[in-house]
């Protein structure tokens, strides 16, 4: 079993940055894919970017060249930084976590991102 416990969620401005936090119950190097991903309302869970164990990223098309996925190992967290935020990203943002494949086996309560103005 794998908690993930999801934080810095919230309301920000157009072209605004936010950063969320997502701390796992046990070591991330166990895990073999740990990220992010978001469900705007009426559409289906889209992946945003995720961590690999073997220190590869992955990065959705509406994320790349403004948000970047970071760990922190000695924590067992990974973070999102947003940067650049449009009102398209508004969504409930989820922490997932993989054991073994590259589909989440574990997901997190989620956090609100509210993008406007």
């Amino acid at each position: 079993q794998v908690q993930l416990v999801e934080s810095g969620g919230g309301l920000v401005q157009p072209g605004g940055s936010l950063r969320l936090a997502c701390a796992a119950s046990r070591s991330i190097y166990s895990l073999n894919v740990m990220g992010w991903y978001r469900q705007a309302p009426g559409a289906e869970r889209e992946l945003v970017a995720v961590s690999m164990r073997g220190g590869g990223t992955d990065y959705g098309d509406s994320a790349k060249g403004r948000f970047t996925i970071a760990r922190d190992n000695a924590k067992n967290t990974v973070f999102l930084n947003m940067n650049s935020l449009k009102p398209e990203d508004t969504a409930v943002y989820y922490c997932g976590a993989a054991l073994t494949t590259t589909s989440p086996d574990y997901w997190g309560q989620g956090t609100q991102v509210t993008v406007s103005s």
